[in-house]
């Protein structure tokens, strides 16, 4: 029994079975762990000083990358260890040489959507938990991976997005200022009066409501001269704000029109 043993040991077509067996199992181990292996390289932001820490959500994308980096790897081993068992190493370089040329060829858009999710390693384009609109949709990043981006719609809907089709991304989560603006219509007898509550108003509302960036700009859209005048107060809220600042911003020149007499027109 052990010599028949070891006459299938010996031959080399066993082993060469057992070597790629164990090549790709091990890759499928270190996919199973990437998520973890990521999540300890991550950590170490951790070490560096609070300045320099990453955020919450960048974090969460590396996570995504690296994880997706290291599966990426651990195939491309065990791919290249099972084919160095039937070439030697000058022929084994010429084969990926010629393999590479081939594939970078024929799957042209695979090959920009890695590189592309490579490049999201090193630039902060968007992250995890953004709200984002990048070819025509709206959403909500769920994961970046390195060869898509998983971006979920309002509605509900998950779109899958090519890194390598993404080349305009609007990010609402990194605005600076909200814009924001409310139109009234007044007398044009009181135009000149309205002029000056509202520019004085403008200079308080800012005291008055701390999510107003700065003094409303008083614009006329139409330029229409007639018995009534419509205006519109064009003014940045904070980031987010927009919504919120809206009705304050109408009770607020309300107020002070009606306690100066001045009636708005519908």
């Amino acid at each position: 029994m052990s010599d028949l043993i070891t006459y299938w040991v010996e031959q080399k077509w066993l082993r060469d079975i057992v070597y790629i067996t164990i090549a790709f199992v091990l890759a499928y181990v270190v996919h199973r762990l990437g998520s973890r292996i990521a999540a300890r390289m991550v950590r170490l932001n951790r070490f560096s000083r609070r300045q320099r820490r990453l955020r919450e959500e960048r974090l969460r994308t590396l996570q995504d990358l690296f994880a997706s980096a290291i599966s990426f790897l651990a195939f491309v081993m065990a791919i290249l260890i099972s084919i160095s068992l039937f070439v030697d190493n000058e022929t084994l370089i010429w084969v990926v040489g010629l393999f590479s040329a081939a594939f970078g060829l024929g799957a042209r858009p695979l090959v920009n959507d890695f590189l592309a999710g490579i490049s999201f390693i090193f630039e902060d384009t968007f992250d995890v938990g953004e709200k984002v609109e990048m070819m025509g949709v709206e959403g909500v990043i769920e994961r970046v991976t390195l060869r898509m981006t998983l971006l979920r719609a309002p509605t509900g809907e998950l779109y899958v997005v090519p890194n390598g089709d993404i080349r305009l991304v609007r990010n609402f989560s990194r605005g600076r200022f909200t814009a924001l603006s409310i139109k009234l219509k007044v007398p044009a007898d009181d135009l000149a009066r309205t002029l000056e509550i509202l520019e004085n108003l403008g200079e308080e509302a800012v005291i008055i409501l701390p999510n107003l960036l700065e003094p409303w700009q008083i614009l006329s859209e139409s330029g229409a001269i007639g018995e009534n005048t419509e205006l519109t107060l064009h003014t940045k809220a904070r980031f987010g704000y927009g919504a919120e600042m809206r009705p304050r911003l109408l009770a607020l020149v309300q107020e002070r029109l009606s306690e100066a007499e001045v009636g708005l027109v519908d």
